[in-house]
């Protein structure tokens, strides 16, 4: 799917120009995790027990919308962007993440002045284009400002009729982070990455959060700080054969852990419970569901 040019009529108002070193790009926090997918119908059955409900169609694509609170999840399942983000096979894969950002423009030509990869959009007749530079494992990074009382779903997605367009998220489930896996010896670049084009700080090695917390954490900065997000980079383990680099899951920020969990298990979620990985007031990890989707629980207050 794909915010610039295409509708300058109906822009939010223009902003006076972000300046902050410590957010260069007036970062804000995640609009949506994008899922590419051949198996649709598979996805939405577990993101519907974690919660999610369908609440609208893309106009022109196989896409999805699916949402609980301020969470955004589409599942794009059009044959292009599924088989090439799944690289031919059944398993799931982030394909896409959108970021808030103040100025989409602005925030756009920074990454790219700073070398970040740009990503050709191909938006059908009436539909926005999303600007967006190249992620992890050819995944896409979205840059967006239409989040507020106008947004990107306006245009390019169809409500559901009769479907309540903001279902409350469960037990106050909110976006933490993104569990990224990268190649071995790879953290000082992707670290640069992230510090250079978003203003994203290391944090560390003795403050860890969650059950999972093998590799590097960064905190990216936000207009508004509770919508800042972390980013949690894991190189593999020595013996591994799997060096591949993708965004392998999401984090979901929650009050009460247990709770939380007991709330989806009562819709049929199932949580590791081992002595390597059990649910806690910290944290918990949900089993890998078929096609290799797993969603983490970290205990968070913000909302």
């Amino acid at each position: 799917m794909s915010d610039l040019l295409l509708h300058p009529d109906v822009r939010e108002p223009a902003q006076a120009s972000f300046s902050d070193e410590a957010n260069p790009i007036g970062l804000d926090g995640i609009e949506f995790i994008e899922y590419a997918t051949t198996q649709p119908q598979a996805l939405a059955h577990v993101l519907q027990m974690m919660g999610f409900q369908p609440v609208a169609r893309h106009r022109s694509r196989e896409v999805m919308l699916y949402r609980q609170g301020g969470l955004n999840v589409i599942v794009n399942a059009h044959p292009a962007d599924a088989v090439g983000a799944s690289r031919g096979t059944d398993v799931p894969g982030i394909g896409a993440v959108g970021v808030r950002v103040r100025d989409a423009r602005s925030a756009y030509r920074y990454v790219l002045e700073r070398g970040g990869w740009e990503v050709p959009t191909h938006p059908e007749a009436m539909e926005l284009n999303i600007p967006a530079i190249h992620g992890a494992g050819g995944s896409r990074i979205h840059f967006i400002d239409r989040y507020r009382e106008f947004s990107i779903y306006d245009i390019d997605f169809v409500a559901i009729p009769s479907v309540e367009q903001k279902p409350a998220a469960i037990a106050g489930l909110h976006f933490f982070g993104i569990v990224q896996y990268i190649g071995a010896g790879r953290s000082d670049d992707w670290i640069a990455f992230y510090r250079e084009l978003f203003g994203a700080t290391l944090i560390p090695d003795d403050q860890r959060f969650g059950i999972m917390p093998a590799g590097k954490l960064l905190r990216t900065p936000a207009l508004q700080p509770t919508n800042r997000f972390m980013l949690q980079l894991v190189e593999p383990e020595a013996d591994s054969f799997d060096s591949s680099e993708r965004l392998q899951r999401i984090g979901l920020g929650v009050p009460d852990v247990l709770a939380a969990v007991q709330a989806l298990r009562a819709r049929g979620m199932e949580f590791v419970e081992s002595e390597a990985a059990h649910s806690g007031q910290r944290g918990a990890i949900t089993k890998t569901y078929p096609g290799g989707v797993v969603f983490e629980l970290v205990h968070s207050e913000a909302a």
